[in-house]
């Protein structure tokens, strides 16, 4: 199995930032993908960014575009979401999870069934 754990969330306020971390460890060959995906309550999830293994290639959710950058640790299996201009619309639990192997079609890349572990989400509360 493949464990990850998020970290960095937090209350924030409106135009602030927010760095969040996602460490994975277990057996990650074959690994294809990492994806992060947010949701609120009463709405179903939603894509956020996802960065390919190597880290060289990333994808954003046209709700974030332009909003948030992913990068990935050299020296090891963490990946970072770096978060700027927050909004109340981003309050929402984040989980990252990671996608084995690889998908194809039109977004596949934003479809949550594609991803295969989960971690157990971080909490962002954005207030104005």
């Amino acid at each position: 199995q493949v464990h990850m754990v998020e970290s960095g969330g937090g209350l924030a306020q409106a135009g602030d930032s927010l760095r969040l971390s996602c460490a994975a460890s277990g057996d990650t060959s074959g690994s294809y993908v990492m994806g992060w995906f947010r949701q609120a309550p009463g709405k179903e999830r939603e894509f956020v960014a996802s960065i390919s293994w190597s880290g060289r290639t990333t994808y954003y959710g046209d709700s974030v575009k332009g909003r948030v950058t992913s990068s990935r640790d050299t020296g090891n299996n963490t990946v970072h979401v770096q978060m700027t201009n927050l909004e109340e619309a981003d309050t929402a639990v984040y989980y990252c999870t990671v996608m084995l192997g690889y998908c194809s079609g039109d977004g596949c890349y934003t479809d949550p069934d594609n991803y295969q572990y989960w971690g157990q989400g971080t909490q962002v509360t954005v207030s104005s």
